[in-house]
């Protein structure tokens, strides 16, 4: 089943940041569905499995073959004897009754596959993602991918790759190992856009699938008025880049449209870009998500979008 235009994604239902009830997940889930949306995004990391557990609950009654739905494997989660009177210390609002343990053998995949599977509560994935391998390469290239192509022989998953925030190490992956697709978070968005150099070209030419996240950059995209502590790449905003985001949010202002709208469709703009993944937690954030993505924008905005980037980009170099 091909990729919506719009994924949901779910680290929010994994209490990143702050608590989220069950019920507003699989309200939020409910609303995407109902316009439409059928690519739902997860991993084990995302709240120590909250999320796959959320995700799998809301979807249980959907039909299987109408939605595409991912996980990520790299991260198992261990037994954490004592960490249940204590919160995790990864950003997410959950008791650190289990602890990540970075795994890239091909056992390690296999068994978190497995889990995940067995958290969402259905037999297959559609995508499977290795998550972050950055420190990992020499075994998440071999054991790691190879597990995950045994996998998709055995048809417990369907189309796999990696899932990173970086543009460099994914490029390596396309280059030397069988994937079918990228996350990117991050490195293709109005204000950051590393991934023109290689990874789209190359994605382009070998037939790999992009999924676009991290659109708003951690944040500093996220606002119609860009605040002075606006967040880029998990910390805080340099002084450069919010001046830069204010002058996009202007422009767009000009054209009567929003800083985020623009954030939204931006990625969608590249053919090998194949859906854009946007964390949510509420049925509002749901249906303003829906919002921006159908914004109209017209050309001339993207145009003067594109000379504010790059001349950031050339101010960058010097």
């Amino acid at each position: 089943m091909p990729l919506t235009t719009l994924g949901v994604g779910g680290a929010q239902f994994g209490n990143l940041f702050r608590e989220t009830s069950d019920e507003e997940s699989a309200a939020a889930i409910d609303h995407a569905w109902n316009a439409g949306i059928r690519y739902f995004d997860t991993a084990p990391h995302y709240g120590l499995g909250l999320s796959e557990r959320r995700m799998g609950e809301a979807l249980r009654e959907r039909p299987r073959e109408e939605y595409v739905l991912s996980s990520k494997a790299g991260r198992l989660l261990e037994p954490n004897p004592g960490g249940e009177n204590a919160l995790d210390d990864d950003g997410f609002i959950v008791p650190a009754n289990v602890r990540r343990v970075w795994d890239f053998s091909r056992d390690g995949i296999r068994r978190s596959i497995f889990e995940s599977l067995e958290r969402l509560g259905v037999d297959r994935l559609d995508i499977a993602y290795l998550h972050d391998p950055d420190e990992q390469w020499a075994t998440a290239s071999t054991t790691g991918i190879e597990a995950l192509r045994e996998l998709r022989d055995e048809g417990v998953v369907g189309a796999i790759g990696v899932g990173m925030n970086q543009a460099e190490m994914p490029v390596q992956f396309m280059l030397h190992c069988d994937i079918d697709v990228v996350m990117l978070a991050g490195r293709y968005t109005l204000l950051d856009r590393t991934a023109e150099r290689e990874l789209l070209p190359i994605a382009l030419d070998r037939g790999v699938a992009v999924v676009a996240a991290g659109v708003y950059n951690s944040g500093l995209l996220s606002s119609v008025k860009v605040p002075e502590d606006a967040r880029f790449n998990y910390a805080q905003a340099p002084a450069a880049l919010i001046e830069a985001a204010r002058d996009m949010a202007a422009i767009c202002e000009e054209y009567g449209v929003t800083l985020p709208d623009a954030a939204v469709q931006f990625a969608l703009r590249h053919p090998a870009v194949r859906s854009v993944v946007l964390g949510v937690r509420t049925v509002d954030h749901v249906q303003s998500s829906i919002e921006r993505a159908s914004a109209d924008l017209p050309e001339d905005l993207w145009t003067r979008l594109d000379e504010r980037a790059y001349a950031l980009a050339a101010e960058r170099d010097r």
